[in-house]
């Protein structure tokens, strides 16, 4: 949903900004996020507001450089009503979400992921064009009808600006008159395309931190140990942006201001929370799991390390994507009911050897 769209946004435009309002008469918690556009928020909005206080690319900064609020336009740049509300609202800072990666210090918006590969990209366009027209070219086959005597008829054409324009369309006989010819540029033959766009493809990966073949979709020599490779370190990338950027910036702020609310409005009875409100607001994230590549094995893995003491259930359970507690609980429900109906699932039970006595 909206988590989903802030972040393909992010990785478009480079950020993606997000307001938290407060709906009255709402049935249940009073929360409402509403995305905007990057362009809402002015990039050239440059202005000194006094006391310390400046403006900086839509962002206002108190003296101490904190952020403490965003200047954002109503209405999304290009929507037929902006000419008549073109001045910015100014919205605090704590009902503002602006999720983007910094790539150095200072920086205060976001930049488009596809940045370092842009030229690649267009390359790799004006390639796939030229080729497209080349083989529509070669797939043109017209014969030429020559008269050496100068006995048939002219050439039938269209004249435009003094100049005889005949289409070529496949199968067609076009005849030539008396004392002309025609010839074709015959360009050498080459197997060039498939590793021109390989290499483009591979560099446009490179330059985004994505494997290859998940950009391109060709799984051509791959081997279990180099997909298996590519993915992990595919998955470390994924893991840090989503702990890292999309937690801090995104999700934590939302769960704190919804609990908060629920408190506030009587949804979520907490009289202590004035007192502890980290009993309350401490949260566990848990992203989506990533499949196995070879499930068996690395459920072993899992199964090895655990025994051996170096990770526990509950990590194990949380990598993914459960929460430990929850799946406990099924398990020992699921235990219960199999016992009652008789039911027997999975590795036969160990049966009881009676030991006479000596």
């Amino acid at each position: 949903g909206l988590q989903a769209m802030a972040v393909r946004a992010m990785v478009e435009g480079g950020e993606s900004f997000a307001r938290l309002r407060v709906v009255q008469d709402a049935p249940a918690v009073p929360l409402h996020i509403d995305l905007l556009d990057r362009d809402q928020v002015p990039l050239d909005l440059h202005r000194d507001i006094g006391g310390g206080a400046r403006i900086r690319a839509g962002i206002e900064f108190n003296g101490a450089g904190q952020r403490t609020a965003y200047w954002v336009m109503r209405d999304r740049p290009g929507d037929p009503l902006t000419s008549l509300r073109l001045e910015p609202l100014r919205l605090p800072a704590t009902d503002c979400l602006h999720l983007f990666k910094p790539l150095a210090a200072g920086q205060l918006r976001g930049i488009t992921w596809l940045a370092p590969v842009l030229l690649w990209l267009h390359e790799l366009d004006q390639f796939e064009d030229a080729a497209l027209v080349k083989a529509k070219v070669a797939a043109l086959f017209t014969g030429f009808i020559t008269d050496p005597d100068g006995t048939a008829g002219g050439l039938t054409g269209t004249n435009t600006n003094g100049a005889l324009t005949v289409g070529m369309e496949p199968g067609s006989l076009i005849p030539l008159p008396p004392g002309t010819d025609i010839r074709f540029s015959n360009p050498t033959e080459s197997d060039a395309y498939g590793p021109f766009v390989k290499n483009h493809l591979r560099a446009v990966a490179a330059g985004m931190g994505l494997p290859y073949e998940l950009v391109s979709g060709d799984l051509e020599g791959v081997t279990y140990s180099s997909i298996r490779a590519g993915l992990i370190e595919f998955r470390r990338r994924v893991e840090q942006l989503q702990h890292n950027v999309v937690v801090h910036l995104f999700c934590r702020p939302v769960w704190d201001r919804f609990v908060r609310l629920a408190v506030l409005s009587g949804d979520l009875p907490a009289r202590d929370f004035d007192r502890d409100p980290a009993a309350y607001l401490g949260c566990e994230w848990l992203p989506p799991k990533f499949d196995y590549v070879d499930p068996k094995k690395d459920v072993e893995a899992e199964i090895l390390a655990i025994n051996a003491g170096l990770k526990s259930r509950r990590q194990a359970i949380s990598e993914r994507g459960y929460d430990a507690e929850q799946v406990d609980a099924e398990i020992a429900a699921d235990k219960a009911r199999t016992d009652t109906l008789g039911l027997s699932f999975g590795a036969a039970p160990v049966q009881k050897e009676d030991i006479p006595d000596e």
